[in-house]
Parts: structure tokens; sequence; C-alpha cells
């Protein structure tokens, strides 16, 4: 798995102080956006791939609050990133998602999810293999599961993918907050020098994640957050 392979360096460097330059707070990065308040905002969980991937496509909207990356779906808990890379826990790389319902409602956040990723290959998303790169969307009640089944029923009867669609519908378990150095990925990278980047997994940031951000942000220039 090539991201797997990848992060190697990046957790020997993360031990040696990579991880306190990466913290900075409950949802690390987001300083742009206003802080969650559950009596305003709501809750989605997903799962499309490497969560740096997705991630990076949400911190980008308008509407989003926060944006973190973790591991669900599994039996174990608080797995740490080691434990989930190897495929046995049965999590998956999510992302826990906070917005406004009142800027950009469910439904519209369900639908990029799922047009932003391929949800027809299963258990894996380009290069990464494993059942911790699963398509899945993860619910905590009936009405989020309903939500769930019908714009994946809107999706497939629209015809967008050849083959048929994978995306898993799961209860959340066992959600865990994934390391401080996962979290905001994609936009440190960007902010990063040159040598910095090194130490970042350059290789898969500039041959994976770059190329889909860019066609995210084409696509949905005009939903995208203003100012950061």
């Amino acid at each position: 798995m090539l991201k797997s392979a990848m992060i190697a360096t990046l957790g020997l460097l993360a031990i040696a102080g990579v991880a306190a330059y990466f913290a900075v707070g409950q949802f690390a990065g987001n300083t742009m956006k206003p802080a969650y308040n559950p009596e305003k905002h709501r809750l989605l969980y997903v799962a499309g791939g490497c969560f740096w991937c997705v991630e990076a496509i949400f911190e980008d909207l308008n509407g989003i609050v926060e944006v973190e990356s973790g591991y669900a779906g599994g039996d174990l808990p608080n797995p740490t990133y080691g434990e989930v890379s190897g495929g046995r826990t049965g999590h998956a790389e999510v992302v826990k998602i906070a917005y406004d319902p009142e800027v950009v409602p469910a439904d519209d956040l369900l639908r990029i999810f799922m047009t932003t990723h391929n949800p027809t290959t299963l258990n894996r998303q380009g290069p990464d293999v494993g059942t911790q790169y699963r398509s899945a969307i993860f619910y905590r009640d009936d009405a989020e599961k309903a939500l769930a089944q019908r714009i994946l029923q809107e999706i497939a009867k629209e015809g967008i993918y050849k083959d048929p669609i994978v995306t898993t519908i799961e209860p959340l378990k066992n959600y865990t907050r994934a390391e401080e150095y996962h979290q905001d990925y994609f936009r440190r990278y960007e902010q990063a020098s040159s040598l910095e980047r090194m130490s970042m997994n350059s290789g898969y940031c500039a041959a994976i994640i770059e190329p889909k951000v860019r066609k995210f942000r084409e696509k949905y220039a005009a939903r995208l957050r203003k100012g950061g």
C-alpha cells in the first residue's frame, strides 16, 4: 500500500518532534473557521480512501466548520495508525466533518463525497488497498442511515458510474481521532517549504492528492470557502 509505506518516515519524524509542529488544537489547522457548536452545527462521518485526500476536499467547502481525520468501524477501541494500516482491526480511515446545515446541507455533502472519490472499487482507492481504504458512510441514528441510503440510490440512478457502487452504510462505532501529524495534512503540505515537504510524503501528495484537490476546486469553485 503506497501511503502506508511512504508514511513510515513521517512516523519516525513525529516521534522526534514533528507531531508538536502539527498539533494546534482539537481540530488541527482550521483556524479560519468558527469553533464547533453542537447546538448549531451537525456532524458527518465518511470514508473514501486516504483521509488526507478526503479531509483536503471538505476543508475547502463553504459551510464547513471543522474537519478531523480519524478511524471508525472496527472492533478495537482507540486504535493507532499502525494498527489500522495493517488492515486487521476493521477500521476505515474516516473524516469527521462538522458543518453548518444552514449553509451546506448533509445531502449536498454526501453528493460531493460520492462524486469526489471512486465508490465502485472495493476496499481500494487508487494505489491504496485494504479494508481501511473502503468507501463508507457511517451513521449514528435512523435518520442519518435513511439519508445515506437515499443519496446512494440517487447516485446509482443517475448512472454516473458504469460499475456498481460498493459504498457501505455502517453504524458508527469506535471512532478515534487520528494522530496529530495526520490532521490538516494537505493544507500544511501546501503551505510548507520545499525542505519541509521532504518529510511530508511529497511524492504521495504530489501524485495522488494534488490532482484530486485541483479537480475538485475547479468543479466546485462557486462553493469554496472564501478567505482561507
